[in-house]
Protein backbone atom coordinates (compact mmCIF):
# COMPACT_ATOMS: atom_id res chain seq x y z
CA UNK A 1 0.00 0.00 0.00
CA UNK A 2 1.26 3.61 -0.69
CA UNK A 3 0.15 6.63 0.22
CA UNK A 4 0.37 9.89 -1.86
CA UNK A 5 -0.10 12.89 1.08
CA UNK A 6 3.43 13.70 -0.35
CA UNK A 7 2.02 15.13 -3.12
CA UNK A 8 0.38 17.83 -1.73
CA UNK A 9 -3.29 17.10 -3.59
CA UNK A 10 -6.40 18.41 -1.81
CA UNK A 11 -9.92 18.65 -2.41
CA UNK A 12 -12.54 21.49 -1.20
CA UNK A 13 -15.32 20.29 -0.37
CA UNK A 14 -18.26 21.71 2.06
CA UNK A 15 -18.13 21.78 5.91
CA UNK A 16 -21.17 19.71 5.80
CA UNK A 17 -20.29 17.64 2.89
CA UNK A 18 -19.98 14.45 3.25
CA UNK A 19 -17.08 12.52 0.79
CA UNK A 20 -18.48 9.12 -0.26
CA UNK A 21 -16.16 7.87 -2.66
CA UNK A 22 -13.40 8.37 -4.41
CA UNK A 23 -11.14 7.58 -8.03
CA UNK A 24 -7.34 8.13 -8.12
CA UNK A 25 -5.57 8.22 -11.48
CA UNK A 26 -2.01 7.64 -10.55
CA UNK A 27 1.17 8.41 -13.11
CA UNK A 28 3.99 5.77 -12.13
CA UNK A 29 7.65 5.57 -12.16
CA UNK A 30 8.98 2.44 -12.16
CA UNK A 31 12.22 0.89 -10.75
CA UNK A 32 13.13 0.49 -14.66
CA UNK A 33 12.54 4.15 -15.52
CA UNK A 34 9.44 2.88 -17.35
CA UNK A 35 5.99 4.82 -17.08
CA UNK A 36 2.78 3.50 -16.47
CA UNK A 37 -1.04 4.64 -15.33
CA UNK A 38 -2.64 3.11 -12.26
CA UNK A 39 -6.26 3.44 -10.98
CA UNK A 40 -7.37 2.73 -7.64
CA UNK A 41 -10.50 3.74 -6.04
CA UNK A 42 -12.44 3.85 -2.39
CA UNK A 43 -14.17 0.26 -1.58
CA UNK A 44 -18.60 0.81 -2.79
CA UNK A 45 -17.85 2.11 -6.06
CA UNK A 46 -19.38 0.63 -8.49
CA UNK A 47 -18.29 0.42 -12.18
CA UNK A 48 -21.03 2.43 -13.45
CA UNK A 49 -19.94 5.58 -10.50
CA UNK A 50 -16.34 5.03 -11.71
CA UNK A 51 -16.76 5.31 -15.15
CA UNK A 52 -18.93 8.27 -14.66
CA UNK A 53 -16.30 9.88 -12.11
CA UNK A 54 -14.19 9.39 -15.14
CA UNK A 55 -16.33 10.58 -17.53
CA UNK A 56 -17.04 13.77 -15.51
CA UNK A 57 -13.28 14.53 -14.73
CA UNK A 58 -12.49 14.35 -18.32
CA UNK A 59 -15.15 16.98 -18.97
CA UNK A 60 -13.65 19.06 -16.42
CA UNK A 61 -10.21 18.68 -17.55
CA UNK A 62 -10.93 19.30 -21.34
CA UNK A 63 -12.81 22.32 -20.72
CA UNK A 64 -10.02 24.04 -18.18
CA UNK A 65 -7.74 23.70 -21.32
CA UNK A 66 -9.95 25.05 -23.84
CA UNK A 67 -10.90 28.12 -21.28
CA UNK A 68 -8.12 30.53 -20.64
CA UNK A 69 -7.78 31.19 -17.19
CA UNK A 70 -8.74 34.79 -16.18
CA UNK A 71 -5.11 35.92 -14.92
CA UNK A 72 -3.59 35.13 -18.51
Amino acid sequence: MTFIDALGIEATVGPDDLVAGALVLLKVLDADGGTRLSLAHSDGLGWIERAGMLRIAETLETDSVRQPDDDG
